[in-house]
Protein backbone atom coordinates (compact mmCIF):
# COMPACT_ATOMS: atom_id res chain seq x y z
CA UNK A 1 0.00 0.00 0.00
CA UNK A 2 1.72 3.43 -1.39
CA UNK A 3 1.71 5.79 1.57
CA UNK A 4 0.73 9.33 1.12
CA UNK A 5 3.55 12.18 1.01
CA UNK A 6 4.94 13.62 3.99
CA UNK A 7 3.23 16.92 4.35
CA UNK A 8 5.52 20.47 3.95
CA UNK A 9 6.87 21.44 6.80
CA UNK A 10 4.82 24.06 9.10
CA UNK A 11 5.70 28.06 9.50
CA UNK A 12 5.91 27.43 13.03
CA UNK A 13 8.87 24.88 12.35
CA UNK A 14 10.38 27.61 9.92
CA UNK A 15 10.02 30.38 12.55
CA UNK A 16 11.36 28.18 15.30
CA UNK A 17 14.28 27.68 13.53
CA UNK A 18 14.75 31.20 12.73
CA UNK A 19 14.38 31.83 16.40
CA UNK A 20 17.01 29.52 17.30
CA UNK A 21 19.38 31.11 14.47
CA UNK A 22 19.05 34.52 15.86
CA UNK A 23 21.41 36.13 17.80
CA UNK A 24 19.65 37.43 20.87
CA UNK A 25 16.70 39.51 20.41
CA UNK A 26 17.92 40.59 16.69
CA UNK A 27 16.97 38.92 13.37
CA UNK A 28 20.92 38.56 12.98
CA UNK A 29 21.88 34.58 12.04
CA UNK A 30 24.11 32.95 13.92
CA UNK A 31 24.61 30.81 11.20
CA UNK A 32 25.56 33.08 8.83
CA UNK A 33 28.28 34.79 11.40
CA UNK A 34 29.88 31.68 11.83
CA UNK A 35 30.38 30.93 8.31
CA UNK A 36 31.71 34.68 7.66
CA UNK A 37 34.04 34.59 10.28
CA UNK A 38 35.34 31.12 8.87
CA UNK A 39 35.54 32.79 5.36
CA UNK A 40 37.76 35.50 6.93
CA UNK A 41 40.15 32.90 8.72
CA UNK A 42 40.17 31.23 5.66
CA UNK A 43 41.99 34.17 4.24
CA UNK A 44 44.45 34.41 6.08
CA UNK A 45 45.28 30.45 6.86
CA UNK A 46 43.90 28.70 4.19
CA UNK A 47 44.52 24.77 4.79
CA UNK A 48 46.81 23.05 2.80
CA UNK A 49 48.90 25.36 1.42
CA UNK A 50 52.58 26.22 2.69
CA UNK A 51 53.06 29.45 4.60
CA UNK A 52 55.28 31.09 1.73
CA UNK A 53 51.65 30.84 -0.27
CA UNK A 54 49.47 31.77 2.67
CA UNK A 55 51.82 34.95 3.10
CA UNK A 56 51.39 35.91 -0.46
CA UNK A 57 47.83 35.55 -0.39
CA UNK A 58 47.78 37.62 2.08
CA UNK A 59 49.11 40.34 0.63
CA UNK A 60 46.13 40.32 -2.22
CA UNK A 61 43.61 43.19 -2.19
CA UNK A 62 40.28 41.89 -0.37
CA UNK A 63 37.98 40.07 -2.54
CA UNK A 64 35.02 42.38 -2.90
CA UNK A 65 32.23 40.33 -1.94
CA UNK A 66 34.19 39.18 1.33
CA UNK A 67 34.65 42.85 2.04
CA UNK A 68 30.96 43.18 1.85
CA UNK A 69 30.10 40.59 4.13
CA UNK A 70 32.72 41.44 6.54
CA UNK A 71 31.27 45.04 6.66
CA UNK A 72 28.00 43.56 7.48
CA UNK A 73 29.80 41.98 10.66
CA UNK A 74 30.95 45.36 11.60
CA UNK A 75 27.65 46.95 11.22
CA UNK A 76 26.03 44.15 13.52
CA UNK A 77 28.73 44.69 15.90
CA UNK A 78 27.41 47.86 17.18
CA UNK A 79 24.44 45.64 18.03
CA UNK A 80 25.01 44.71 22.17
CA UNK A 81 23.85 41.30 21.35
CA UNK A 82 25.63 41.01 18.57
CA UNK A 83 29.01 42.51 20.55
CA UNK A 84 28.02 39.92 23.29
CA UNK A 85 27.40 36.62 21.25
CA UNK A 86 31.15 37.43 19.08
CA UNK A 87 32.75 37.67 22.76
CA UNK A 88 30.82 34.28 23.84
CA UNK A 89 32.55 33.07 20.30
CA UNK A 90 35.83 34.04 21.18
CA UNK A 91 35.66 36.35 18.39
CA UNK A 92 38.40 38.51 19.79
CA UNK A 93 41.12 35.63 19.87
CA UNK A 94 39.83 35.26 15.96
CA UNK A 95 40.08 39.05 15.24
CA UNK A 96 43.85 39.17 16.72
CA UNK A 97 44.86 36.02 14.75
CA UNK A 98 43.77 38.12 11.57
CA UNK A 99 45.28 41.57 12.08
CA UNK A 100 48.49 39.32 13.11
CA UNK A 101 48.56 37.69 10.09
CA UNK A 102 46.74 40.24 7.49
CA UNK A 103 48.89 42.45 5.17
CA UNK A 104 45.78 44.04 4.09
CA UNK A 105 44.99 47.38 5.01
CA UNK A 106 41.25 47.16 4.68
CA UNK A 107 40.75 43.49 5.79
CA UNK A 108 42.12 45.05 9.73
CA UNK A 109 40.94 48.59 9.43
CA UNK A 110 37.50 46.28 9.90
CA UNK A 111 38.43 43.88 12.30
CA UNK A 112 40.01 46.81 14.13
CA UNK A 113 36.65 48.45 13.64
CA UNK A 114 34.85 45.51 14.80
CA UNK A 115 36.54 45.22 17.99
CA UNK A 116 35.93 48.54 18.98
CA UNK A 117 32.24 48.80 18.18
CA UNK A 118 32.66 46.02 20.72
CA UNK A 119 34.86 48.19 23.34
CA UNK A 120 31.76 49.99 23.47
CA UNK A 121 29.98 47.90 26.04
CA UNK A 122 31.04 46.95 29.33
CA UNK A 123 31.24 43.18 29.12
CA UNK A 124 32.99 43.16 25.93
CA UNK A 125 35.22 45.91 26.47
CA UNK A 126 36.43 43.60 29.68
CA UNK A 127 37.05 41.00 27.62
CA UNK A 128 39.01 42.57 25.33
CA UNK A 129 40.75 44.44 28.00
CA UNK A 130 41.68 41.13 28.99
CA UNK A 131 43.32 39.95 26.19
CA UNK A 132 46.66 41.03 26.88
CA UNK A 133 48.66 39.95 23.65
CA UNK A 134 45.45 41.80 21.87
CA UNK A 135 45.78 44.94 24.23
CA UNK A 136 49.35 44.82 22.75
CA UNK A 137 49.27 44.64 19.12
CA UNK A 138 46.69 47.43 19.36
CA UNK A 139 49.21 49.92 20.33
CA UNK A 140 51.72 48.84 18.60
CA UNK A 141 48.87 48.96 15.87
CA UNK A 142 49.30 53.10 16.48
CA UNK A 143 52.33 53.03 14.47
CA UNK A 144 50.69 51.52 11.30
CA UNK A 145 51.06 53.80 8.17
CA UNK A 146 47.14 53.52 6.98
CA UNK A 147 44.88 56.28 8.15
CA UNK A 148 41.81 54.27 8.25
CA UNK A 149 43.49 51.77 10.44
CA UNK A 150 44.99 54.25 12.78
CA UNK A 151 41.34 55.66 13.00
CA UNK A 152 40.01 52.52 14.27
CA UNK A 153 43.01 51.86 16.62
CA UNK A 154 42.50 55.37 18.08
CA UNK A 155 38.48 55.22 18.69
CA UNK A 156 39.28 51.51 20.19
CA UNK A 157 41.53 53.04 22.51
CA UNK A 158 39.46 55.65 23.51
CA UNK A 159 36.77 53.86 24.43
CA UNK A 160 38.41 51.47 25.97
CA UNK A 161 39.85 54.42 28.49
CA UNK A 162 36.66 55.84 28.70
CA UNK A 163 35.33 52.46 30.45
CA UNK A 164 36.49 53.14 34.26
CA UNK A 165 36.70 49.25 35.06
CA UNK A 166 39.43 48.78 32.32
CA UNK A 167 41.10 52.30 31.88
CA UNK A 168 43.66 51.61 34.66
CA UNK A 169 45.12 48.47 32.39
CA UNK A 170 45.46 50.18 29.38
CA UNK A 171 47.21 53.22 30.58
CA UNK A 172 49.25 50.95 32.52
CA UNK A 173 50.37 49.19 29.57
CA UNK A 174 50.49 52.99 27.80
CA UNK A 175 53.46 53.74 30.61
CA UNK A 176 55.16 50.35 29.12
CA UNK A 177 55.31 51.01 25.68
CA UNK A 178 57.60 53.97 24.71
CA UNK A 179 56.44 53.50 21.14
CA UNK A 180 52.74 54.80 22.10
CA UNK A 181 54.56 58.51 22.67
CA UNK A 182 56.36 58.35 19.38
CA UNK A 183 53.65 56.89 16.96
CA UNK A 184 51.30 59.54 18.44
CA UNK A 185 53.42 62.37 18.17
CA UNK A 186 53.88 61.44 14.94
CA UNK A 187 50.93 61.39 13.89
CA UNK A 188 50.22 64.38 15.43
CA UNK A 189 52.92 65.90 13.16
CA UNK A 190 52.78 64.59 9.97
CA UNK A 191 49.33 63.90 9.19
CA UNK A 192 46.60 65.93 7.28
CA UNK A 193 43.61 63.55 8.06
CA UNK A 194 41.37 65.50 10.31
CA UNK A 195 39.28 63.00 11.24
CA UNK A 196 42.15 60.73 12.71
CA UNK A 197 43.84 64.17 14.04
CA UNK A 198 40.63 64.92 15.81
CA UNK A 199 40.68 60.90 17.53
CA UNK A 200 44.22 60.90 18.50
CA UNK A 201 43.44 64.16 20.08
CA UNK A 202 40.52 62.78 22.14
CA UNK A 203 42.56 59.69 22.57
CA UNK A 204 45.50 62.12 24.41
CA UNK A 205 43.31 64.16 25.95
CA UNK A 206 41.50 61.63 27.92
CA UNK A 207 45.11 59.82 28.46
CA UNK A 208 45.82 63.18 30.24
CA UNK A 209 42.58 63.76 31.99
CA UNK A 210 43.03 60.07 33.42
CA UNK A 211 47.06 60.02 34.42
CA UNK A 212 48.42 62.92 35.38
CA UNK A 213 51.81 60.96 35.76
CA UNK A 214 51.82 59.98 32.29
CA UNK A 215 51.48 63.64 30.82
CA UNK A 216 54.39 64.86 32.94
CA UNK A 217 56.45 61.99 31.87
CA UNK A 218 55.73 62.24 27.72
CA UNK A 219 56.14 66.33 27.97
CA UNK A 220 59.79 66.40 30.25
CA UNK A 221 61.32 62.43 29.00
CA UNK A 222 62.73 64.69 26.06
CA UNK A 223 64.57 67.25 27.48
CA UNK A 224 67.51 68.89 25.22
CA UNK A 225 70.72 67.27 25.26
CA UNK A 226 73.55 69.99 24.99
CA UNK A 227 76.08 67.30 23.64
CA UNK A 228 73.44 65.38 21.42
CA UNK A 229 74.11 65.47 17.71
CA UNK A 230 72.09 67.70 15.06
CA UNK A 231 70.73 64.38 13.72
CA UNK A 232 69.63 63.40 17.78
CA UNK A 233 68.44 67.33 18.88
CA UNK A 234 66.07 66.46 15.16
CA UNK A 235 64.76 63.40 16.20
CA UNK A 236 64.32 64.50 19.51
CA UNK A 237 62.20 67.50 18.13
CA UNK A 238 60.03 65.19 16.17
CA UNK A 239 58.55 63.40 19.76
CA UNK A 240 58.36 66.77 21.46
CA UNK A 241 54.64 66.66 22.71
CA UNK A 242 54.09 70.29 22.71
CA UNK A 243 55.35 71.17 18.95
CA UNK A 244 53.03 68.21 17.21
CA UNK A 245 49.84 69.49 19.48
CA UNK A 246 50.52 72.81 17.92
CA UNK A 247 51.02 70.73 14.35
CA UNK A 248 48.14 69.74 14.81
CA UNK A 249 46.15 72.24 15.98
CA UNK A 250 47.25 74.28 13.13
CA UNK A 251 45.82 71.39 10.72
CA UNK A 252 42.45 71.89 12.39
CA UNK A 253 42.22 75.06 12.78
CA UNK A 254 40.23 76.17 9.62
CA UNK A 255 37.49 73.97 8.82
CA UNK A 256 37.18 71.51 12.47
CA UNK A 257 36.65 73.52 15.22
CA UNK A 258 35.53 70.53 17.16
CA UNK A 259 39.11 69.29 16.59
CA UNK A 260 40.80 72.36 17.64
CA UNK A 261 38.62 72.54 20.94
CA UNK A 262 40.71 69.23 21.83
CA UNK A 263 43.99 69.94 21.04
CA UNK A 264 43.36 73.29 22.76
CA UNK A 265 42.19 71.25 26.43
CA UNK A 266 45.13 69.68 26.02
CA UNK A 267 47.21 72.37 26.14
CA UNK A 268 45.29 73.80 28.80
CA UNK A 269 45.69 70.37 31.09
CA UNK A 270 49.18 70.91 30.48
CA UNK A 271 49.04 74.35 32.29
CA UNK A 272 47.60 72.48 35.60
CA UNK A 273 51.27 71.81 36.50
CA UNK A 274 54.34 73.68 36.48
CA UNK A 275 56.66 70.78 34.23
CA UNK A 276 53.26 71.49 31.47
CA UNK A 277 53.49 74.98 31.70
CA UNK A 278 57.62 74.52 31.34
CA UNK A 279 57.27 72.68 28.81
CA UNK A 280 55.64 75.16 27.27
CA UNK A 281 57.57 77.95 27.79
CA UNK A 282 61.06 77.30 27.94
CA UNK A 283 61.50 75.63 24.66
CA UNK A 284 64.38 77.41 22.33
CA UNK A 285 61.85 79.79 21.08
CA UNK A 286 60.94 80.63 24.96
CA UNK A 287 56.94 79.54 23.85
CA UNK A 288 56.85 82.30 20.88
CA UNK A 289 55.47 79.69 18.39
CA UNK A 290 52.80 78.67 20.76
CA UNK A 291 51.60 82.27 22.06
CA UNK A 292 51.71 83.36 18.68
CA UNK A 293 49.55 80.39 17.32
CA UNK A 294 47.05 80.35 20.11
CA UNK A 295 46.83 84.44 20.11
CA UNK A 296 46.18 84.07 15.85
CA UNK A 297 43.42 81.90 16.48
CA UNK A 298 41.33 83.79 19.03
CA UNK A 299 41.94 87.39 17.12
CA UNK A 300 41.74 86.09 13.89
CA UNK A 301 39.66 82.45 13.75
CA UNK A 302 37.31 83.07 16.76
CA UNK A 303 34.81 86.08 17.84
CA UNK A 304 34.94 88.83 15.33
CA UNK A 305 34.30 92.21 16.86
CA UNK A 306 30.62 91.90 14.59
CA UNK A 307 29.38 88.20 15.36
CA UNK A 308 26.56 87.74 17.20
CA UNK A 309 26.39 87.18 20.93
CA UNK A 310 25.59 83.48 19.69
CA UNK A 311 28.87 83.03 18.10
CA UNK A 312 30.63 83.63 21.12
CA UNK A 313 28.28 80.61 23.14
CA UNK A 314 29.08 78.73 20.64
CA UNK A 315 33.01 78.69 20.93
CA UNK A 316 32.54 79.75 24.46
CA UNK A 317 34.82 76.25 25.30
CA UNK A 318 37.50 76.41 22.96
CA UNK A 319 37.74 80.57 24.04
CA UNK A 320 38.36 79.13 27.41
CA UNK A 321 40.90 76.76 26.67
CA UNK A 322 42.71 78.83 24.27
CA UNK A 323 42.55 82.33 26.56
CA UNK A 324 43.39 79.89 29.72
CA UNK A 325 46.76 78.72 27.96
CA UNK A 326 47.46 82.02 27.04
CA UNK A 327 46.83 83.56 30.59
CA UNK A 328 49.20 80.59 32.44
CA UNK A 329 52.01 81.80 29.64
CA UNK A 330 51.50 85.06 30.37
CA UNK A 331 51.63 84.55 34.30
CA UNK A 332 54.39 82.52 34.08
CA UNK A 333 56.54 84.96 32.10
CA UNK A 334 55.51 87.49 35.04
CA UNK A 335 56.24 85.35 37.33
CA UNK A 336 59.87 85.22 36.58
CA UNK A 337 60.06 88.86 36.34
CA UNK A 338 58.55 88.90 39.69
CA UNK A 339 60.94 87.07 41.19
CA UNK A 340 64.31 89.40 39.80
CA UNK A 341 62.51 92.10 41.02
CA UNK A 342 61.88 90.47 44.59
CA UNK A 343 65.40 89.54 44.67
CA UNK A 344 66.14 92.89 44.18
CA UNK A 345 64.12 94.72 46.32
CA UNK A 346 64.42 91.37 48.97
CA UNK A 347 64.19 94.99 52.03
CA UNK A 348 60.89 96.07 51.08
CA UNK A 349 58.15 95.93 53.70
CA UNK A 350 56.00 92.26 52.81
CA UNK A 351 52.80 94.69 52.24
CA UNK A 352 54.97 96.84 48.89
CA UNK A 353 55.52 93.70 47.29
CA UNK A 354 53.18 93.46 43.87
CA UNK A 355 50.70 90.47 44.54
CA UNK A 356 48.86 88.81 42.03
CA UNK A 357 45.88 87.48 42.41
CA UNK A 358 44.82 83.74 41.40
CA UNK A 359 42.78 80.71 40.81
CA UNK A 360 42.18 76.93 41.17
CA UNK A 361 43.60 75.50 38.00
CA UNK A 362 43.40 71.51 38.96
CA UNK A 363 39.92 71.25 37.70
CA UNK A 364 40.06 71.83 34.23
CA UNK A 365 36.38 71.19 32.53
CA UNK A 366 36.12 68.49 29.55
CA UNK A 367 35.55 69.59 26.13
CA UNK A 368 31.90 69.85 24.97
CA UNK A 369 30.78 66.82 23.33
CA UNK A 370 28.84 67.58 20.15
CA UNK A 371 25.36 66.21 21.66
CA UNK A 372 25.46 69.03 24.76
CA UNK A 373 26.30 72.06 22.34
CA UNK A 374 22.56 72.50 21.83
CA UNK A 375 21.61 72.95 25.56
CA UNK A 376 21.65 75.84 27.19
CA UNK A 377 22.48 74.89 30.18
CA UNK A 378 25.84 73.55 28.83
CA UNK A 379 26.45 76.79 27.16
CA UNK A 380 26.17 79.11 30.40
CA UNK A 381 28.29 76.78 32.38
CA UNK A 382 30.99 77.30 29.75
CA UNK A 383 30.12 81.35 29.39
CA UNK A 384 30.59 81.67 33.28
CA UNK A 385 34.20 79.39 32.89
CA UNK A 386 35.06 81.66 29.95
CA UNK A 387 34.36 85.38 31.99
CA UNK A 388 36.34 83.64 34.64
CA UNK A 389 39.23 82.62 32.49
CA UNK A 390 38.90 86.20 31.02
CA UNK A 391 38.49 88.33 34.42
CA UNK A 392 41.85 86.49 35.01
CA UNK A 393 43.83 87.03 32.23
CA UNK A 394 42.96 90.75 31.99
CA UNK A 395 43.76 91.44 35.61
CA UNK A 396 47.45 89.80 34.62
CA UNK A 397 47.21 92.14 31.74
CA UNK A 398 46.46 95.52 33.86
CA UNK A 399 49.51 94.08 36.57
CA UNK A 400 51.95 94.48 33.82
CA UNK A 401 50.85 96.47 31.45
CA UNK A 402 52.72 100.20 30.69
CA UNK A 403 52.24 103.57 30.95
CA UNK A 404 52.97 103.56 27.46
CA UNK A 405 51.02 100.64 25.62
CA UNK A 406 48.28 102.56 27.76
CA UNK A 407 48.66 106.03 26.19
CA UNK A 408 49.10 103.95 23.12
CA UNK A 409 46.12 102.13 23.31
CA UNK A 410 43.42 105.21 23.90
CA UNK A 411 45.34 107.53 21.16
CA UNK A 412 44.78 104.42 18.20
CA UNK A 413 40.80 103.63 19.79
CA UNK A 414 42.03 100.14 21.09
CA UNK A 415 40.77 101.72 24.76
CA UNK A 416 37.97 103.84 25.30
CA UNK A 417 36.07 104.68 28.89
CA UNK A 418 33.46 102.15 28.10
CA UNK A 419 35.86 99.32 27.79
CA UNK A 420 37.36 100.16 30.94
CA UNK A 421 33.71 100.39 32.39
CA UNK A 422 33.15 97.02 31.34
CA UNK A 423 36.17 95.70 32.44
CA UNK A 424 36.00 97.42 35.58
CA UNK A 425 32.42 96.01 36.42
CA UNK A 426 33.82 92.20 36.00
CA UNK A 427 37.29 92.33 37.18
CA UNK A 428 36.04 94.16 40.99
CA UNK A 429 36.12 93.43 43.75
CA UNK A 430 38.25 90.38 43.17
CA UNK A 431 41.44 91.90 41.31
CA UNK A 432 40.91 95.41 43.03
CA UNK A 433 44.76 95.82 43.41
CA UNK A 434 44.82 95.03 39.33
CA UNK A 435 42.29 97.33 38.84
CA UNK A 436 43.77 100.18 40.92
CA UNK A 437 47.21 100.21 39.00
CA UNK A 438 45.79 100.22 35.75
CA UNK A 439 43.70 103.07 37.11
CA UNK A 440 46.69 104.73 38.54
CA UNK A 441 48.10 104.79 34.85
CA UNK A 442 44.89 106.13 32.75
CA UNK A 443 44.64 108.80 35.72
CA UNK A 444 48.31 109.56 34.26
CA UNK A 445 47.53 109.65 30.37
CA UNK A 446 43.78 110.24 30.43
CA UNK A 447 42.62 112.06 33.45
CA UNK A 448 39.18 112.86 32.17
CA UNK A 449 38.55 109.31 31.39
CA UNK A 450 40.11 108.29 34.97
CA UNK A 451 37.59 110.96 36.73
CA UNK A 452 34.50 109.07 35.13
CA UNK A 453 35.56 105.99 35.71
CA UNK A 454 35.95 106.98 39.75
CA UNK A 455 32.33 107.93 39.48
CA UNK A 456 31.06 105.05 38.62
CA UNK A 457 33.85 102.80 41.05
CA UNK A 458 34.62 105.37 44.30
CA UNK A 459 35.99 102.27 45.73
CA UNK A 460 39.19 103.51 44.04
CA UNK A 461 39.76 106.51 45.19
CA UNK A 462 42.96 106.74 47.43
Amino acid sequence: MDRNPSPPPSDESDEETTRVDAIGNTVYSKHWLFSTLMRLIELVSPEGEDTEVSDSRAETELDEDLENEICKVWDMSMDEDVAVFLQEFNATDILLGIIGKSKCPRLTEICVGILGNMACYKETCQSITNNNNLVEVLLLLLGDTDPPTLLETSRLILSCLSQPDVSNIWIDQIHKQCSVRENVCFIMQSSTNADLLGKIGEMVDKLFDLDKELMLKWVSDLKELPDASTTEQEKMAETAVVPCLLEAARQLRSDNIDGLEVYMHILQLLTTANEGIQAIVKTPDKGEATWTLLNDIVCTDLCQDDDPAIIVEEQASVLSSTLAVLSAMFASNMEENYIKIEQKESQKKPSEVIRRPSVDKSSVPSPRSGAQKGKRREGDFHLKILLGICSEFLSEIFMDISKEVVSNSFKEGVLSQAMCTCAFQHLLPLYHTAVERFHAIVTEVQPDTAKQLLLGFPNLRS
